[in-house]
């Protein structure tokens, strides 16, 4: 009786990390306010405070491959050149990934310096991984601690003003992620977001024809235009809408619950915002700062 019980015990603490909690907690840039952004160390560390869900960013190099980062280029504020030296803010934005190849993105650092907006943050000697590095070393990682299928949304790093100069046009840049993703996971563990439309309607065109699988797709908005305006110009209804979170109220949650759309804000870092966020029915939230959730 006694090993019964203990086999009950233990099988149902195994469903209980297994199984993923409702509210979606996401890591931004994996948790920025604690660890260089969007990199391995920041991924693995926002899963230790148990983030739902690892947000972050990707761009292309010159020799295709996908890279995790925000910008598409160097950030002066956090990046120590391969000799180094500081890389000068005028620099920066000379230093294009589009335009280097992998192996020469990799030599930067981009965590000794940490972040001057960011002042929690730890420092420590890091690089911008690709995308199948984070997705290989934050799976292995799951699957040594018995954690449950947390999800990735990965925001496709686009503009319109930046089409062949800094990153692919939206077809070919969404072909190589889609790649990337599909070699390793499934489907139903990412999310697909950009605050570029044409992205997301180009996802949404090659998932009805059966050329892409299916994957969640999210709406990012950053303008005071209603979600109704918004939507009327994405042409579909999207499975997430990701706003800047202060953009958001209960009635405007509530309207895009009546329409089947789940609400996830961005970038939510005061406990009392996610409080007020929360209360007002969100589905989850963005977040640098993980461990300042609180159910």
């Amino acid at each position: 009786m006694r090993l019964l019980l203990f086999s009950c015990l233990f099988m149902t603490t195994s469903l209980a990390i297994a199984q993923k909690p409702a509210f979606d907690l996401e890591g931004h840039r994996g948790c920025r306010g604690l660890m260089p952004e969007n990199t391995v160390p920041a991924f693995l560390k926002a899963l230790d405070l148990g983030v739902t869900t690892l947000e972050l960013d990707v761009v292309i190099s010159q020799d295709k491959q996908v890279v995790v980062s925000h910008e598409p280029y160097f950030n002066a504020d956090i990046t120590l050149s391969p000799n180094g030296k500081p890389v000068n803010k005028k620099d920066q934005k000379s230093l294009n990934l589009y335009q280097m190849p992998y192996a020469a993105i990799k030599q930067y650092d981009v965590g000794s310096l940490g972040n001057p907006n960011y002042p929690e943050q730890q420092k420590l000697k890091t690089y911008k991984p690709l995308l199948s590095e984070v997705i290989r070393e934050v799976e292995a990682y799951r699957i040594k601690k018995g954690l449950f299928a947390f999800s990735y949304n990965i925001e496709v790093k686009s503009s319109p003003s930046e089409y062949g100069t800094y990153q692919p046009e939206p077809a070919p840049f969404s072909d190589l992620v889609h790649a990337q993703i599909m070699e390793q996971l499934p489907p139903e563990r990412v999310i697909i977001q950009s605050f570029d439309f044409a992205v997301l309607k180009h996802w949404k065109a090659q998932i009805d024809a059966g050329k892409y699988r299916k994957v969640r797709l999210a709406a990012l908005v950053e303008n005071l235009r209603s979600p109704e305006k918004q939507l009327e110009e994405l042409g579909f209804l999207p499975d997430i809408y990701s706003p800047y979170f202060r953009l958001l109220s209960s009635e405007k949650v509530a309207r895009l619950h009546e329409k089947g759309i789940k609400v996830v804000p961005w970038t939510v870092n005061k406990a009392d915002d996610m409080k007020q966020l929360i209360d007002w029915g969100v589905d989850g939230l963005i977040t640098d700062y993980p461990d300042r959730y609180t159910k």
